[in-house]
């Protein structure tokens, strides 16, 4: 994309995993035509980086003839257990599977393009990339999280090594592992680690593990769950809740963890950090309101407050006590964005009506947090 091939789009839509092809076939559907996706590296680059052993913990069922989506469907109409064969994909099946899906539905991506500051001038979003500036009415941002990892979260982090990071835990030295953070990436990375016949210590800060909420962004999944029964990991695994992180250091070739009770552990092999992400918004966030926990402000479309027309798109969107950061809850906010979109260049959006049927429509956000009684 060269200055002179340069025009104002009507929608730049940032990032093309998830959350970008899923909103770009909502604009589709939506009628609008003007846009492009943009990404700095190809369609579902973070999850080609996933560790190769990483999987899907929400389950892929075929059930479109039924009348419902496969939970990781992105689309109406299509599934990736259909066409990966696959329960629970690894995140490069997801990604050719995101690829299929761009090609069929025709949307115009456009790789390579790294988007390094967003501003707003007058009614115009100018998105500087290293090649040139690119122009738009409206921006949704859909970058997602896995390439932006949680780095600082106490002193001597930098000597750990996040888990994200990892390739496949084949490739790891050492006998004796400590993991610091014990959601799923962490419990994901003790599971793997421990089925190579190694031993592991996995510390956090809260008890995810025993959690008895029934909202997988919050508790463990039940995949997850049931792997933590597995006999190696029941004797290889030991797990350590309630437990602060004061700082890691290091001595010549072993690892001292300071814990909040003062005492220590040690180590020869690099601890993991398995402590989230920073998010791509904080790329942005300066166009944002921020809420206590640093997350942007959005209103009822997923648009900041204060930059109308910058939209939120992805795992990152928060509303209240509500986490949308799984495939099968943001979804559910593709159509509202893209509705709104619509609406702003004068098309009445009609075609996304069909959302509702398919569970891929949620503007009542009143019926969320139901928890189950049993």
């Amino acid at each position: 994309m060269n200055q002179q091939d340069q025009h104002i789009f009507d929608v730049i839509v940032v990032g093309a995993g998830p959350a970008g092809i899923g909103v770009g076939v909502a604009l589709k559907d939506a009628e609008v035509e003007n846009f492009v996706i943009v990404d700095r590296h190809e369609v579902g680059a973070s999850l080609k980086r996933w560790p190769a052993e990483t999987r899907f913990i929400t389950p892929s069922f075929p059930t479109n003839s039924i009348g419902m989506l496969d939970l990781n469907s992105i689309a109406i109409g299509v599934s990736p257990a259909y066409s990966l064969e696959v329960e629970h994909p690894t995140g490069s099946e997801y990604a050719s599977h995101l690829k299929a899906v761009a090609e069929h539905f025709e949307l115009q991506i456009e790789t390579g393009i790294d988007v390094q500051r967003v501003a707003k001038v007058d009614d115009v979003f100018l998105l500087d990339t290293p090649q040139d500036t690119l122009r738009c009415k409206n921006v949704i941002w859909a970058a997602g999280e896995f390439q932006y990892p949680n780095l600082g979260s106490f002193p001597g982090a930098e000597l750990c090594r996040h888990t994200s990071t990892i390739r496949s835990y084949e490739d790891l030295d050492g006998d004796n592992f400590v993991i610091i953070g014990g959601y799923e990436s962490g419990i994901d990375a003790a599971y793997h680690i421990a089925e190579l016949g190694k031993t592991v210590r996995v510390i956090d800060q809260n008890c995810p593990w025993k959690d008895e909420s029934s909202d997988p962004s919050v508790a463990l999944s039940t995949f997850t769950r049931e792997r933590t029964r597995e006999e190696f990991f029941e004797s290889q695994v030991e797990l350590i809740a309630d437990t602060e992180i004061e700082a890691v250091t290091r001595k010549d070739h072993e690892y001292e963890i300071l814990l909040g009770d003062q005492s220590t552990l040690k180590t020869c092999t690099r601890p993991l950090l398995a402590t989230g992400f920073a998010g791509s918004q904080k790329l942005i966030i300066d166009l944002f309101e921020k809420r206590e926990d640093g997350y942007p402000v959005l209103n009822e479309h997923d648009e900041s407050t204060i930059t109308p027309g910058l939209f939120l798109c992805g795992p990152m969107v928060r509303h209240d006590n509500h986490v949308f950061c799984f495939i099968y809850k943001f979804r559910q906010r593709f159509a509202v964005v893209a509705k709104q979109v619509a609406k702003s260049l004068g098309l009445s959006g009609e075609g996304l009506e069909e959302y509702r049927k398919w569970g891929m429509y949620l503007d009542d956000l009143s019926c969320c947090g139901e928890e189950c009684v049993c």
